[in-house]
C-alpha cells in the first residue's frame, strides 16, 4: 500500500487484497489509455487519503490484468466497484462527478455489509456450454 492508501492489484494479487481483504473495497478498474480515467484519478486518490483505514481504495489495469476484468464483467473505463466481505455490492461505470463517487462510498461503509450478507454467490464454474 502507498502512502497516500491507494494499491495496485493486478489478476495474481486480487484474490488476496480483495476477495479476502478485511476491508470493503473500492476498486477503480482502469486503461492507461483512458482519457476519463485520467479524469477521475485526482478524485480517487483524494477520496483513498480521506478514507485511508476504512476503505481500501486500489486500481486495476484492464489492459495488463483481462482475467479479472473480464470476470467480474468490466467491459468500459473507469469501472468502479465496491466490494463488502469480498463481494461486488455496487459499481459505477464513466466519468461520474466526483460527488457522486464519494456518496457511494459513504453508502458502502454504512449499508455494504449487510448487503454482502443478502447477496446470492454467483458460481463462475458453471456456464451454458456443456
Amino acid at each position: 500500500m502507498t502512502e497516500e492508501g491507494l494499491v495496485d492489484v493486478d489478476d495474481r494479487t486480487w484474490e488476496n487484497t480483495i476477495e479476502q481483504g478485511k476491508n470493503p473495497a473500492v476498486v477503480m478498474f482502469y486503461s492507461p489509455t483512458c482519457s476519463y480515467c485520467h479524469t477521475m484519478e485526482p478524485f480517487f486518490r483524494q477520496y483513498a487519503e480521506e478514507f485511508k483505514g476504512t476503505i481500501l481504495f486500489a486500481r486495476l489495469n484492464i489492459q495488463t490484468n483481462q482475467w479479472t476484468a473480464e470476470k467480474y464483467g468490466v467491459r468500459g473505463t473507469p469501472t468502479f466497484k465496491f466490494f463488502c466481505s469480498g463481494k461486488p455490492v455496487s459499481e459505477l461505470v464513466g466519468a461520474v462527478y466526483p460527488a457522486i463517487l464519494k456518496k457511494m462510498v459513504e453508502e458502502v461503509l454504512e449499508h455494504g455489509e449487510s448487503c454482502a450478507k443478502n447477496r446470492t454467490e454467483i458460481n463462475y464454474d458453471i456456464t451454458g456450454y456443456g
